[in-house]
């Protein structure tokens, strides 16, 4: 078989479908995801493990393949022509070598274009302070943070450092100068990285992901030393990003953590893409503002009362995820049962609606 040619008719048919996935595994037909749902190329034959190893070497250059054949695994992006990227996870299950590639879409969306809430522009406005983006894994944080690091670029002349495991969306310069910087390509790690924007120059930093308490503690300090800093995070809700910030540090250091994020933070947006009656996803969104009170309950390790700020500050353009769902439910967008799946307390959400 020709792996090169096949591998690009497997690309083209994922970009053509409006895939979001596409999963190549030993002893399955090529599968894809579309709308959530796994759909099996039922035309194509089963793959070998022979099949999919030499799959993933057309896909890998010699670095990554003596990367991953040491470590087992590897994360990239690939560049399909001019047609598309993808984001790709080679690994090897039960033996044989799987691979997994995220679609990558080429536009980068507005926050109108993504049908995210108008609150979210604020976070645009900002020169200073930290912003987190949170939520479950591929619910369309990385999406939403190239939607807000965009409108920067388009509205106002600054340098914007990206620190990107791997990068995903590409950004123009417009009135920003933005420089993106990949794991292992460019950098051994997000700390060094982190580390060594101090001498940078940037105005903007954005930190793919928080892995570690030293990631963790330069991001802070770089948003309390005047720069604006996005991360994303995988926790559920405001206040159990609070907690697990906080929590990643020993308790000796943890009062000073609580203190330094009660003066730093701007806010947390907490995202879920809901399955949408139309058929697609929507996202339903939990988004905080650090106000006075909110700052006080971080600093007083009170964030369980963080919830109920968020419910009672909706004219201070905080939205619990509760009501996002409850507003999409009444718009006759999502489901009552997809609403009640998507919340974190279903209870509350009943009285909501």
């Amino acid at each position: 078989m020709d792996y090169q040619s096949y591998l690009k008719q497997l690309l083209t048919l994922t970009l053509k479908e409006g895939a979001s996935d596409l999963h190549l595994t030993a002893n399955h037909q090529p599968t894809l995801r579309i709308e959530r749902k796994l759909i099996p190329l039922l035309k194509e034959k089963i793959l070998t493990s022979e099949d999919t190893q030499e799959l993933a070497f057309v896909l890998m250059n010699e670095n990554q393949k003596e990367k991953f054949l040491k470590e087992k695994e590897i994360d990239f992006s690939y560049s399909f022509e001019e047609k598309g990227r993808f984001r790709v996870n080679i690994y090897y299950q039960m033996g044989a070598i799987s691979i997994a590639l995220r679609v990558i879409p080429k536009q980068i969306r507005t926050i109108e274009e993504l049908n995210l809430p108008a609150e979210l522009h604020r976070f645009t406005k900002y020169t200073q302070g930290f912003v987190l983006l949170t939520g479950p894994s591929s619910h369309g944080k990385s999406t939403t943070l190239a939607a807000l690091i965009d409108e920067i670029n388009h509205k106002r002349a600054c340098r914007i450092i990206t620190i990107e495991d791997p990068i995903e969306y590409l950004f123009e310069d417009d009135k920003a100068i933005i420089e993106q910087r990949e794991l292992y390509q460019d950098t051994l790690s997000f700390e060094k990285a982190l580390r060594s924007t101090f001498r940078e120059d940037p105005d903007v930093i954005v930190v793919g992901e928080m892995r570690d308490p030293e990631t963790i503690a330069i991001a802070i300090t770089a948003a309390e030393t005047g720069h604006l800093v996005f991360a994303t995070l995988h926790t559920n809700s405001a206040a159990q990003t609070i907690n697990r910030i906080v929590d990643s540090f020993p308790g000796s250091q943890q009062a000073q953590i609580r203190a330094q994020l009660s003066g730093s933070l701007l806010g947390v947006i907490s995202q879920r893409l809901v399955p949408s009656i139309k058929g697609g996803v929507v996202p339903a969104c939990e988004i905080m503002f650090n106000t006075p009170a909110i700052s006080n309950l971080i600093r007083e390790n009170k964030v369980h009362e963080i919830p109920l700020i968020i419910d009672t500050s909706s004219e201070l353009g905080m939205i619990s995820l509760n009501r996002a769902l409850a507003d999409l439910v009444r718009k006759k967008v999502i489901s009552l049962e997809a609403a009640f799946t998507y919340s974190l307390n279903p209870e509350e959400l009943k009285k909501l609606i």
